[in-house]
């Protein structure tokens, strides 16, 4: 068996991938975010005017799933040629295509003008956001923690997770800008205004990710001639538990952000008459903290472990699930910012900050793009489903919180079943085996 020597990575070279990997994954989050608002606060009356508030939302939050269901082929199809050619030529089409289709989002006309058409586009559309976000992430987290210096892998593979929050940020504060908005003026054409700006957005993330230089790992793995014909299928071959255990740790952490920021926003505001800018400050002060707690708790794991740390949040999550949505309903403002900073500017960011190292971990160079990958997206894949499912339970149980945080727990409780079986292997990003 063969094996990749990478040089010692100076400090500054690391920094400077990990800060341009944090502008790309930004701008990826945000596209992908702002479609998520949009989904809760306007797709059910310009996209499905015929339906139900309550079978709008279900038919609206579907379309949104689409991008869920198109993640893994992202992973697949990004992850084989990312093993292949490279890592920073897929984070380059990624950024493209997730910018384009949201770009071309914003420019759909609605149900009242185009028929059923309007729909349609927005689901093809969403599908294009899915795979081009299921390509990103596992370049761009690879591409710091393998630059990365000898045990700070952590540290520096938390950086581009920062973009997430980081993105979160800057599509709540768009949507919260246009929100104070007349609604007639926000359903005619303020809620277009995110989604046209993330032209600016795609030309600045370009720019620095062109500039980016190959990792090491793959230039030296390519060089010798060692990458794998069929990295894919490899990585299911031959560290399918590595697979399965990935996928099931990353659906809590999937399922609390999306449940928190979509259905629960849409459910605050339609259900309790939360204002939605109120909801929508919460989020956004929760992501600002998240900012700082992501890097903090991806260092934390250089020094005490992936595993401890992660299994952390999942704890905190499992017995903080219900009482989120009790201080929601006491529709008290200082409890609601309460409720949801504990939940995303806590807990989530104990899971997500050590999770590019310890994914990074689970396979060797040669299938690190695709496993990771294929983990990773099939678990935001199921994490993504759950507020679809809770949506229909809000439904069926008259708009009762208990069911949204039953499943809270129940995936957080999967979710750390499943870090229990799970390895790391390749701990050392500069010298690992290519394949195992």
């Amino acid at each position: 068996m063969s094996a990749v020597h990478a040089p010692p990575g100076n400090r500054r070279q690391s920094s400077k991938v990990a800060f341009a990997s944090l502008i790309g994954t930004t701008v990826e989050w945000y596209d992908f975010y702002i479609y998520g608002t949009a989904a809760a606060l306007v797709f059910p009356k310009l996209f499905f005017p015929e339906f139900s508030p309550g079978a709008g939302l279900l038919a609206s939050l579907s379309t949104y799933a689409v991008g869920f269901a198109a993640r893994p082929l992202g992973g697949i199809v990004f992850g084989h040629y990312g093993d292949r050619v490279g890592r920073k030529k897929m984070l380059v089409l990624s950024l493209l295509a997730m910018g384009l289709g949201t770009l071309a989002m914003g420019l759909v006309p609605g149900f009242a003008e185009i028929g059923i058409l309007a729909p349609v586009l927005i689901v093809a559309l969403r599908f294009l956001q899915g795979v081009a976000v299921g390509g990103e992430w596992g370049g761009a987290v690879l591409m710091a923690v393998e630059h990365a210096p000898p045990g700070r892998a952590g540290w520096y593979g938390s950086w581009p997770q920062v973009g997430s929050p980081l993105g979160l940020v800057l599509s709540t504060a768009a949507f919260s800008a246009v929100s104070s908005l007349p609604d007639e003026d926000f359903l005619s054409w303020g809620w277009r205004v995110p989604f046209l700006a993330s032209a600016l957005l795609i030309v600045v993330g370009l720019v620095v990710r062109l500039r980016l230089m190959e990792s090491p790992v793959f230039a030296q793995m390519q060089s010798a001639g060692e990458t794998a014909r069929l990295p894919v299928r490899d990585a299911l071959a031959r560290h399918p538990g590595s697979v399965l255990g990935a996928a099931g740790a990353f659906i809590v952490i999937n399922t609390v952000f999306y449940l928190v920021t979509v259905l629960g926003l849409s459910w605050a505001t339609s259900h309790l008459g939360i204002p939605r800018g109120t909801f929508l400050a919460a989020v956004l002060v929760a992501a600002v903290i998240m900012c700082g707690t992501v890097p903090l708790f991806g260092a934390l794991s250089d020094r005490v472990g992936r595993r401890p740390v992660f299994a952390a949040g999942t704890i905190l999550l499992a017995v903080f699930a219900f009482p989120l949505f009790w201080l929601i309903e006491t529709m008290s403002t200082p409890l609601l910012f309460l409720g949801v900073i504990v939940i995303m500017g806590i807990g989530h960011p104990l899971m997500y900050g050590p999770q590019a190292a310890l994914y990074s971990e689970m396979f060797p160079p040669a299938l690190r793009y695709s496993g990771a990958s294929l983990g990773y997206q099939i678990g935001g894949m199921l994490g993504g489903l759950v507020p679809l499912v809770a949506s229909a339970l809000l439904v069926g149980y008259d708009q009762a919180s208990w069911p949204m945080a039953a499943l809270l727990v129940a995936t957080a409780l999967i979710s750390l079943a499943s870090l229990l079986t799970m390895r790391a292997r390749y701990a050392d990003h500069t010298t690992a085996e290519v394949a195992s």
